[in-house]
């Protein structure tokens, strides 16, 4: 009996080492890939510079769909470490959105909600802004569309209530970085006539949608066999890419009490480093 499993555990180590170095050769041609793309440089943003190039196309998918500019680019500036994560900058992916059963796109592995979660590659970070609307046109978001395009904190609230982010201060959150980036002048407003054009042309593409959801809106389960949590005794270890607001959004915690549970006075954290989250 012993030996019987003695054997499981080895079997189980076995293919969990072996999927943990299938989802690293992945990353390494996606990162090479991108390197060559890039010729090995790559912008280093601040939140200000982030802001000036995607405000745009921010802009864009907020006149077609509603959804604020504002909103769009503080998502992405808290998402994506205002762009300077590894998903941002290997994958094109700005807001950590996943791989479903219905992409067919290339992929990207990290640890996240569990350890080798896939994430999805765009081409470029326009095609990850405009995702972004997609993934926000579904039923469970569907009364936001009815806010007015310029109704930031409307819109920051509806997502929480909606179950975008299990962070209790995520509307706090979004909202005060468009006030502190001013990003609300990026909105803009529509007349009563533009307004029911622009619902009427959402909800049909929403309920249109309402069939496919479960194979576009829901992950897949990537992680390999004998994969565990990546919480585990109550720390986390940081891993490069993370930001302390994606560590929070991870484990349910507010940044706030993060910062106290590790005695920290600033946002900054290093890889490697080793943090409480519970």
């Amino acid at each position: 009996m012993k030996f019987k499993y003695l054997y499981l555990l080895l079997a189980v180590a076995f293919f969990s080492s072996c999927g943990s170095r299938k989802y690293s050769k992945n990353n390494k041609q996606i990162e090479k890939a991108a390197n060559k793309a890039n010729n090995n440089t790559y912008k280093s943003y601040n939140t200000l510079s982030y802001i000036d190039e995607f405000k745009a196309v921010a802009i864009e998918e907020m006149n077609a769909f509603g959804i604020p500019a504002s909103i769009t680019l503080a998502q992405g500036i808290l998402e994506s470490g205002s762009g300077n994560s590894d998903l941002a900058k290997y994958a094109n992916n700005h807001f950590g959105i996943k791989c479903t059963s219905d992409w067919k796109g290339k992929n990207y592995f990290r640890d996240d909600d569990q350890k080798n979660d896939c994430f999805r590659v765009y081409k470029d970070a326009r095609e990850s802004f405009k995702d972004h609307s997609e993934f926000l046109k579904r039923k469970r978001y569907s009364n936001l569309f009815q806010l007015d395009k310029n109704d930031y904190k409307s819109w920051a609230q509806g997502l929480k209530q909606a179950g975008y982010a299990t962070n209790p201060k995520y509307p706090d959150l979004l909202i005060n970085t468009i006030e502190k980036y001013q990003l609300y002048q990026y909105d803009q407003s529509e007349n009563e006539k533009q307004k029911i054009a622009r619902e009427d042309r959402v909800f049909s593409e929403i309920n249109e949608n309402i069939p496919k959801e479960k194979a576009k809106f829901t992950p897949v389960d990537t992680p390999p066999v004998g994969a565990k949590p990546i919480l585990a005794d109550g720390t986390y270890t940081v891993i490069k890419g993370d930001t302390l607001y994606n560590i929070a959004k991870r484990f349910n915690i507010s940044i706030d009490d993060l910062k106290i549970l590790n005695n920290m006075t600033t946002d900054g954290i290093k890889l490697g480093q080793v943090l409480k989250v519970k």
